[in-house]
């Protein structure tokens, strides 16, 4: 799952700009919204634009967080 810490975020929006399907600002503070965290998995172009913001994020506000254990695959509920 994709992690967002809006505490960490300096408000690059490297995020937003790399994977506006994903991220967005808040317009208040410009810190992180994370619009889809279970999108990110797969080798898709989502995906690959996950991977890509994570690597990006100056401050280093983005990671991937195992799933719970108790959560569905992503894509089915």
């Amino acid at each position: 799952m994709l992690h967002a810490d809006r505490e960490r975020c300096q408000g690059a929006g490297m995020c937003a700009l790399t994977a506006p399907d994903l991220f967005d600002q808040d317009p208040e503070v410009g810190r992180v919204v994370l619009l889809r965290p279970a999108a990110a998995y797969g080798t898709g172009p989502t995906g690959a634009a996950a991977r890509e913001a994570v690597s990006l994020c100056p401050a280093g506000a983005l990671s991937f967080a195992p799933d719970p254990p108790d959560a569905p695959p992503v894509g089915r509920t």
